[in-house]
């Protein structure tokens, strides 16, 4: 990894894959590898077979935190690090509201007040000559660019697949995944791949226990199998020995973890990653900003992501090129959620037309009633304080 923006590196290409929603332990915690509590885990290994190895073969990362609450400010810091003074005090207002329309969230480039003046990260792409793409960040509906009447938005415009489903919770991770393996073919065939990638799998935010829509842990088994897949084409590829993979959620939900609701999951996947490894170094999503800026040779977006320590205890010097395979979860991808399920009547009030405009705490333990069964309460989230001591004695020589 370069010590600073400009020095030359061997990765030449970052993939920034974006998720949804969960906590460290609700995936991870059932790994002995790492700092999980076990009876806090949602979706073990059986479920998500992809996490577990992806962690296991590259660098699993217990220590790992959002600087987000929701999604309303989670994508800003996930693409900027930073939420602007007023994102951070209109969405109270309007998180949780099932009209979107109403209540918009004052957030991804729907308001220009909304958007931090250091840029996004496509923005500092740009301004440096990087080639990027992204793959459902900050559109509509797939299809059809958002207009928010922003010109940092508006540099999304040719850069970005028109094809790619953003999120839509009908809408099947694999599908996803078959989308970007067959931009990466093509980028194959071209001899050249943009070097930034902004991708985004949501379907691991799951819809709660809508009937007739699929169960909390067939939304994490079909996310699941489409990241192992993403990450098996991209190992497979051409671009293998250049690239590095950063995966990350743009918040945690507020969800159980025995550490705080703020820890989540998170991957660094490259030839050049320590394989096998477990860095326990305190991370957040801004150390992974600053590590793919010093990569690409971008300026920081804000003084976050500039003074965040960048990943370089994960990183090694020679690269291991072996490819990953994916794995098949054990559980149903098309099991559906029945009427008698728990929390079908919760869910059924709940708007999962867009990310996060259900209450947190109400739709988490709807998943979690859904997935331990109806008479196990679900833990409260927990806060944690951190602060880091100093180890320097005073004049006197304490």
């Amino acid at each position: 990894m370069p010590r600073k923006a400009g020095d030359v590196s061997p990765i030449k290409y970052c993939i920034y894959i974006i998720k949804e929603n969960r906590t460290y332990d609700q995936v991870l915690g059932d790994m002995k590898e790492g700092n999980g509590d076990p009876s806090l885990c949602l979706f073990p290994e059986a479920v998500t077979p992809n996490h577990h190895q992806l962690a296991r073969d590259f660098v699993l990362l217990d220590n790992f935190y959002v600087e987000s609450e929701v999604s309303a400010d989670g994508h800003e810091w996930t693409m900027g690090a930073y939420a602007t003074d007023f994102v951070e005090k209109s969405w109270p207002m309007s998180y949780g509201h099932n009209d979107s329309k109403k209540y918009p969230y004052p957030s991804e480039g729907k308001f220009p007040i909304a958007s931090p003046s250091g840029g996004y990260l496509w923005d500092i792409a740009k301004a440096a000559g990087v080639s990027y793409r992204s793959y459902g960040e900050f559109t509509s509906d797939g299809k059809t660019e958002r207009d928010p009447g922003t010109t940092r938005v508006h540099s999304l415009k040719g850069n970005f697949d028109p094809w790619y489903h953003t999120f839509d919770m009908n809408y099947p991770d694999q599908k996803r995944a078959d989308r970007f393996i067959s931009e990466l073919n093509g980028f194959e065939k071209e001899g050249e791949m943009p070097r930034l990638q902004i991708v985004r799998l949501p379907n691991d935010h799951t819809s709660g226990a809508s009937v007739g829509k699929p169960t909390p842990t067939a939304y994490l088994a079909d996310n699941d199998l489409a990241l192992g897949r993403v990450v098996e084409a991209v190992s497979k590829s051409k671009f293998w020995a250049q690239t590095a993979i950063f995966v990350v959620e743009d918040d945690a939900q507020n969800g159980p973890d025995h550490v705080d609701a703020h820890r989540t999951v998170a991957f660094a996947i490259s030839p050049y990653i320590k394989r096998g490894s477990v860095d326990s170094t305190m991370y957040s999503t801004s150390s992974m900003l600053r590590t793919m800026e010093l990569i690409l040779g971008l300026r920081p977006m804000s003084q976050f992501d500039a003074a965040a320590l960048p990943m370089f205890k994960s990183f090694q010097s020679r690269p291991d090129l072996r490819p990953y395979t994916a794995m098949a979860p054990q559980s149903d991808l098309n099991a559906k959620t029945q009427a008698s399920a728990w929390g079908t009547k919760q869910s059924a009030k709940m708007n999962f037309a867009k990310e996060d405009a259900a209450d947190d705490l109400l739709l988490n333990e709807v998943i979690w009633r859904n997935v331990r069964g109806h008479l196990s309460p679900m833990p409260a989230p927990k806060r944690a304080a951190f602060v880091l001591a100093h180890k320097g004695g005073d004049d006197d020589g304490d």
